[in-house]
C-alpha cells in the first residue's frame, strides 16, 4: 500500500469517528474545529439554543463562537464535556517614571458553562504585580514579586516573576483586576507591565522572556465545564421527551454547576446524545480492554474468556476448561493457599524490619538536621533552668493529635502553627516550617541555641525543638490572648485598647527590638515585625514572635546581600530595591506598627483607593499636608491632647524615612516612647527632678530635630531565604 492509500484511508477512518458524533444532515465542523451533537451549528442540529455554535464565515476562513458570545471556540470535548475557548489577558504598563501607559482590562460573562475549576488556574506575571479575580460572591488572587531576572525561574509560578491560583466552581462571571505596589519603577528595565489572565493549566509555560513578550499576547485558553439544563438525572428521566440520555447510556450529575451529563455504559463508545449514538466495542481487538489470559470472545456490551490451559472443547467445565484442566487449577489454589500462609507468617518479619527503618530515618533526619551538634551546645548549659529540650517526633505528634486541623491557630508563607499540649500538661505552640536549607543547618542550630537563651519578657520564649522529621520543628510557650492585628483590626473584638495601652504595647516591642539589636550577643534583625507577630497576653502585655525569617548578626561582617523577604506593608524600600538587610528594616517595620496604633488602619489595603492602598505612604502624605487629626482613630482623639499624639506621629515619620541612615536606632526609639509613657504616668517629674527631665527632654528633642546615623550591620541565613513573599499571612 503506497503513502496515498494509507493517507486517503487514515481520512476515512477519521471522517467515520466524526459522522458517529454528528447529527446527520448537519456540518460537522466550523474551521478546524469539530462540532458534535449535542452542539450544532444551525437550528435542527443542536440540541437547544445552549448549544448553538455560531459560525462566522468569510472567504478566507471560518471561526466558530460560543451562541452569540464573544468565546472563540478551540476545541468541544465530547467524552470529557468541556469546551475550550479563548479569553482575554490584562495588562497595565508603565513607563520609565513610573506612569500609567496601557491600562487593558480584561472580564468575562457567560449565561451557562461555567469555567472549570479542575482545568484552570488564575495566573499572574510581573516583578510588581497584584492581581485580584472577582467573582459574584468571591474574590480570589496571588501577589508576584522579583528583584532581577537572576532570581526568576522558568516553569516555576510560585510567585517570583509569576503566580497562579485556583478559582471557584460556578464560576459564571468574573472581573480582572491587576496593580502594583510601586509602578514598575524598581523593574521596569526588564518588566514594565503586569500581566494577569485565567487559562488551562499546563498550556501556559512561564519563562522569564514572559516577563516582555506577553505585551504581545491579548488571547489565552480557557476550558469550560459544560452540561445539560439544570435538572439531576431523576428530575429529567421523569420527562422522556426531553430526557437528552439515549441507548446504552448512563446519566451523572454535573460536578460544576447544574445539569447532567450522559455518558456510554461500560463496553459501549460513542455519542450518548444520538439515537443509537452508543455502539458496542469490540474489547478483543485491544488487549488493553481485556483481561482474557488466552481466547476472548466478542459480545454485546461485553466478553468471554475461555480457559487459559489447554484447548476449549466438549465437556469443559467452567470458563471452558475440561475436568483434567479443572485439577489443575484446584493444584493451583492449595500452592496459593500455601503461599497466602508463608507471606503471613512472613509479615510479621516485615513489620519489624519497616520499624528498624523507620527509626532509621529519624536517626538520618536527626542528624541531617543538626541533633548531635545541638546536644553538644545545650549540655555546655547545664546549669542553665531554662535549658531548651529536643522533643521527640512521637511527642509532638501526640500533642497535636497527629497535626489535626483542628489544631491549626496560623498559617503564612513560612509555615504552619499547631496548638499542643505536652504530658506535662503545659500548652505550647507548635512552628511546622514548609522547607530547610541543608546547607544553613549549623545556622539554624545557632539560631535555637542563640534564642533559647533570650530570657525577655516582652519576647515568646523558645522550649525547645524537634529533628526527627524532614523539617524540624519549633516549640514556644503559647500566648492566650491572639495577636496585637486582631485588637486594632477584627470587629468582634468587645472594645478598642485603650491609647495608654497602645503606647505601653509600642515602648515594649520598641524595647524588644532594642534588646535583640544592641544588647543581644550575637546581635539578631527581626525581619518580619508586623502587628501578626506581636501576641498579646490577658494583660495585654506584647510578646514579639516568629523569628522564622530571623537574621543573626556576625560581628566580622558589615553587610550582606539576601533574598528580600519579609510582609507587603510592612517592607522596607531601601531593603526591597538593594537586598540590603541592616537593622534600620526593623526600624522601618515597627514605624508602621506606630502608625497602626495612631490610625487602626491596616499596613495595605487593596480595596481602598490607590492613594490610601499603603497606610505608611499615606501617613507620610496626610502628615505634609497637616491632615493628620483626620487619619487617628476617633476614641484616641477623645482620648489623649493632640501634642502627645504629635509626638509619636513624628517619631513614627522618622522611623519612615525611606534611607536607612536618616532613620533613628531602636535604642532611640525605644528611650523617647518610654520617655512619653514616663512623663504620661508622672506629668510632675520635671518638678521633682529639672536636671534629669531637661537631659531627658534635649535628647528628646535633639533626636526629633536631627537625622540619626544607625549601626550598618551584616547578617547571614538561619533558616530559610528562599521562601518568596506572602500575599497573607496568618497566626
Amino acid at each position: 500500500m503506497n503513502l496515498h492509500a494509507v493517507f486517503l484511508w487514515a481520512m476515512m477512518l477519521a471522517a467515520t469517528a466524526a459522522s458517529q458524533t454528528i447529527r446527520p444532515g448537519c456540518e460537522g465542523d466550523c474551521g478546524n474545529v469539530s462540532i458534535p451533537y449535542p452542539f450544532g451549528t444551525r437550528e435542527g442540529c443542536f440540541l437547544n439554543e445552549d448549544f448553538f455554535i455560531n459560525c462566522s464565515r468569510n472567504s478566507t476562513h471560518s471561526q466558530p463562537f460560543l451562541r452569540k458570545s464573544n468565546f472563540v471556540v478551540q476545541e468541544i470535548m465530547l467524552e470529557n464535556h468541556e469546551l475550550r475557548v479563548l479569553s482575554y489577558v490584562a495588562r497595565r504598563c508603565y513607563n520609565k517614571t513610573g506612569s500609567l501607559v496601557e491600562n487593558t482590562v480584561a472580564s468575562a460573562q457567560i449565561k451557562l458553562f461555567p469555567f472549570s475549576n479542575k482545568r484552570n488556574k488564575f495566573t499572574a506575571v510581573g516583578c510588581d504585580t497584584v492581581a485580584l479575580l472577582l467573582g459574584e460572591n468571591v474574590t480570589t488572587g496571588c501577589f508576584s514579586v522579583c528583584n532581577s531576572t537572576d532570581s526568576v525561574t522558568s516553569g516555576s509560578c510560585s510567585g517570583i516573576g509569576c503566580c497562579q491560583t485556583s478559582i471557584p466552581k460556578g464560576l459564571l462571571k468574573y472581573d480582572v483586576n491587576v496593580d502594583t505596589l510601586y509602578n514598575h519603577t524598581f523593574v521596569w528595565s526588564f518588566n514594565p507591565c503586569s500581566y494577569t489572565f485565567l487559562v488551562e493549566e499546563g498550556s501556559f509555560n512561564f519563562s522569564t522572556a514572559d516577563l516582555i513578550d506577553l505585551q504581545k499576547i491579548d488571547k489565552v485558553s480557557t476550558v469550560l465545564d459544560w452540561a445539560v439544563g439544570n435538572q439531576t438525572c431523576e428530575e429529567a428521566q421523569k420527562n422522556s421527551t426531553s430526557y437528552a440520555c439515549k441507548e446504552n447510556s448512563n446519566c451523572t450529575k454535573s460536578d460544576n454547576g447544574p445539569g447532567y451529563r450522559c455518558y456510554c455504559s461500560v463496553g459501549y463508545r460513542g455519542n450518548p446524545y444520538l439515537p443509537n449514538g452508543c455502539h458496542d466495542v469490540d474489547e478483543c481487538k485491544d488487549p488493553k480492554l481485556n483481561d482474557c489470559t488466552h481466547r476472548c470472545t466478542n459480545t454485546i456490551g461485553g466478553y468471554n474468556c475461555s480457559c487459559p490451559w489447554g484447548h476449549h472443547g466438549h465437556g469443559s467445565g467452567k470458563d471452558g476448561c475440561t475436568a483434567d484442566q479443572l485439577l489443575f487449577i484446584k493444584i493451583a489454589i492449595g500452592v496459593g493457599v500455601g503461599l497466602i500462609v508463608l507471606l503471613t507468617s512472613s509479615s510479621w518479619l516485615y513489620w519489624i524490619l519497616k520499624k528498624r527503618k523507620f527509626l532509621k530515618v529519624k536517626e538520618k533526619y536527626f542528624q541531617q538536621n543538626g541533633g548531635l551538634i545541638l546536644e553538644q551546645q545545650l549540655s555546655k548549659r547545664e546549669g542553665s533552668s531554662e535549658r531548651s529540650k529536643i522533643f521527640t517526633a512521637e511527642e509532638l505528634e501526640e500533642a497535636t493529635d497527629k497535626y489535626n486541623e483542628s489544631k491549626i491557630i496560623g498559617q503564612g508563607g513560612y509555615g504552619t502553627v499547631y496548638k499542643g499540649t505536652l504530658s506535662d500538661g503545659r500548652v505550647v505552640a507548635i512552628k511546622k516550617s514548609k522547607m530547610v536549607d541543608q546547607s544553613q543547618v549549623g545556622q539554624f542550630i545557632n539560631e535555637v541555641v542563640v534564642l533559647s537563651q533570650i530570657n525577655h519578657r516582652n519576647i515568646v520564649k523558645l522550649l525547645g525543638c524537634c529533628l526527627e522529621t524532614e523539617v524540624p520543628l519549633l516549640v514556644y510557650e503559647f500566648v492566650t490572648n491572639g495577636t496585637l492585628f486582631d485588637y486594632i483590626h477584627k470587629e468582634n473584638k468587645v472594645s478598642p485598647i485603650s491609647w495608654e495601652t497602645r503606647l505601653r504595647i509600642a515602648a515594649e516591642t520598641a524595647g524588644v527590638l532594642s534588646y535583640l539589636h544592641s544588647a543581644a550577643s550575637p546581635p539578631i534583625i527581626h525581619r518580619d515585625i508586623k502587628s501578626n507577630n506581636i501576641l498579646l497576653d490577658d494583660n495585654y502585655t506584647a510578646k514579639v514572635s516568629d523569628f522564622g525569617t530571623s537574621r543573626l548578626v556576625p560581628q566580622d561582617q558589615m553587610q550582606l546581600s539576601t533574598m528580600v523577604q519579609g510582609t507587603l506593608g510592612y517592607l522596607d524600600p531601601e531593603y526591597l530595591q538593594t537586598s540590603q538587610l541592616t537593622e534600620k528594616s526593623d526600624v522601618y517595620s515597627f514605624g508602621v506598627v506606630l502608625v497602626e496604633l495612631l490610625t487602626g488602619m491596616k499596613a495595605l489595603s487593596f480595596d481602598k483607593s490607590e492613594e490610601e492602598r499603603s497606610l505608611a505612604m499615606y501617613f507620610l502624605s496626610s502628615l505634609k499636608e497637616n491632615r493628620l487629626f483626620q487619619l487617628l482613630e476617633d476614641n484616641i482623639l477623645h482620648e489623649v491632647n493632640g501634642e502627645e499624639l504629635n509626638e509619636v506621629a513624628l517619631l513614627a515619620k522618622r522611623c519612615l524615612k525611606l534611607k536607612g541612615e536618616d532613620r533613628p536606632t531602636m535604642k532611640e526609639v525605644a528611650m523617647e516612647l518610654e520617655g512619653m509613657r514616663k512623663m504620661k504616668m508622672h506629668p510632675w517629674i520635671g518638678e521633682l527632678n529639672s536636671e534629669e527631665t531637661i537631659h531627658l527632654l534635649d535628647e528628646s528633642s535633639n533626636t526629633y530635630q536631627y537625622d540619626t546615623n544607625g549601626n550598618v550591620t551584616t547578617v547571614y541565613d538561619s533558616i530559610r531565604d528562599h521562601i518568596a513573599l506572602p500575599l497573607h499571612d496568618a497566626r
